[in-house]
C-alpha cells in the first residue's frame, strides 16, 4: 500500500526519485526501495514526506490511492502513532539542546571566574624577587640588627611571600616598611 502510493504521489506531483531523494536529504536508492516495498521510512521522514506531496500521513499509509479519498482505521491509527512518534523525538531533541546550552553556559561561566581569580592573583600588591633577593634580604637583615628584630624580621619576610596558585611559581614578596 505505501509503496504504491508513494510511487503515485510522487508521479502526480512531477517528481523523480532523484528530485524526492534530494528533498528528504536522502539516496536515489532509499525512494525506490520505499517504492518497492523492502523498507519504510521512519515516523519523521513520513511527516515530511506528506508535507513534500502535500498530502496527510493517513492519506500516504491508507489504502490504495484511486482517487475516492477513503481512509482505512489501520491507517488512521497508524497515522496518529507516527505522529506521536513525531512529536516525542522533536520534545526529545529540544531537551538535549537544552541541555547542552545549559552545559555550554556552566562552562563558560566557570572559565569566566577562572580568569577572574587568575586576575585578583596576577594584580596583587607585592613586588616579583627572585630566590636570590630573598637570601641577599635575610642576610642583610641578619647584619644588620639586633636578634630579635632579626627573628621579627624573618618570619614576617617568611609569612608575606606569596605563590602562585596555577603555576606553583614565587610572585612576590612583601618586604617591611
Amino acid at each position: 500500500m505505501f509503496g504504491e502510493n508513494l510511487k503515485t504521489l510522487r508521479k502526480q506531483k512531477g517528481f523523480s526519485q532523484e528530485e524526492l531523494a534530494s528533498r528528504l536529504h536522502v539516496v536515489r536508492q532509499t525512494v525506490s526501495k520505499w517504492e518497492k516495498n523492502l523498507s519504510v521510512p521512519d515516523a519523521d521522514m513520513l511527516v515530511r514526506l506528506a508535507d513534500i506531496l502535500d498530502v496527510t500521513v493517513t492519506e500516504l499509509l491508507g489504502a490504495k490511492i484511486d482517487g475516492t479519498g477513503d481512509a482505512n482505521n489501520i491507517a488512521e491509527q497508524l497515522s496518529r502513532i507516527n505522529e506521536q512518534l513525531a512529536i516525542k523525538n522533536r520534545r526529545a531533541r529540544r531537551i538535549w539542546k537544552v541541555i547542552v546550552i545549559v552545559l555550554s553556559l556552566l562552562f563558560i561561566f566557570q572559565i569566566l571566574v577562572l580568569l577572574l581569580l587568575r586576575a585578583d592573583v596576577t594584580t596583587s600588591d607585592t613586588r616579583n624577587v627572585t630566590v636570590t633577593d630573598i637570601e641577599k634580604y635575610v642576610y642583610e637583615t641578619r647584619q644588620s640588627g639586633t636578634k630579635q628584630t632579626d627573628d621579627f624580621q624573618m618570619q614576617l619576610a617568611v609569612h608575606s611571600y606569596n605563590y602562585d596558585r596555577f603555576s606553583n611559581r614565587p610572585l612576590g614578596w612583601d618586604f617591611p616598611s
